[in-house]
């Protein structure tokens, strides 16, 4: 289990702003809805833009889901490793894996349909294919009614490819990579340009150096 989400918890959904000194800590399971430390609650980001067009801040986090099936996973938890170590980077998290709801097959695509329905991004998780078929390719089929764009995630570990059935489903398939999680969220869920640049550091021989 990955290390600062707390055995046995999945990770928060809710996150006030915290005390001076806390930015960079783990997630606290304390209910509500989710943000990264030091993000305040979210509000609309300014009347002169659509949400899902504004840029992303602590004012305006993206609304994310991820796939479940009421239970913590490894690739669960390690989707909000991963968020939580981006630098800049504002979310909450509209799953709820810990609140399974009682009755049987439709009362959970209900509960399911309520934890999509607000969000601007679906986060796929294509391990539970093999285990859950049934239930997460309903998650994919809503979001995609529902026009949620889809960032499926390929298998961790693996370098099997992601079943037709579902990468048919995704806006985006992506590796186990931050970088790669975050760009895809932000060009699918804000349509924000994600074109980064590495810095190369070299040194100069003595003979390109200027007098």
């Amino acid at each position: 289990m990955p290390a600062g989400l707390g055995e046995g918890k999945s990770p928060p959904r809710a996150r006030a702003a915290p005390e001076p000194g806390s930015a960079g800590r783990s997630p606290a399971d304390i209910g509500g809805c989710e943000f990264r430390a030091a993000h305040a609650c979210a509000r609309l980001a300014s009347s002169e833009a659509p949400e899902h067009l504004a840029a992303m801040s602590q004012a305006n986090p993206v609304r994310l889901f991820v796939t479940h099936v009421w239970e913590d996973s490894d690739d669960y938890l390690r989707v909000f490793e991963y968020l939580e170590s981006a630098k800049n980077f504002f979310y909450r998290n509209y799953s709820t894996p810990d609140l399974r709801p009682a009755g049987e097959k439709e009362a959970l695509r209900e509960d399911l349909r309520r934890q999509i329905a607000p969000v601007e991004a679906v986060i796929g998780l294509s391990s539970l294919f093999q285990t859950h078929q049934d239930i997460f390719t309903f998650q994919l089929l809503f979001a995609q009614a529902s026009q949620k764009p889809v960032i499926l995630m390929k298998p961790f570990g693996s370098q099997a490819a992601v079943p037709k059935a579902i990468a048919d489903l995704a806006n985006e398939i992506v590796d186990w990579d931050e970088r790669a999680l975050v760009d895809a969220i932000r060009r699918q869920a804000r349509h924000e340009e994600t074109t980064r640049w590495d810095t190369i550091e070299f040194k100069l021989d003595d003979e390109f150096k200027l007098e």
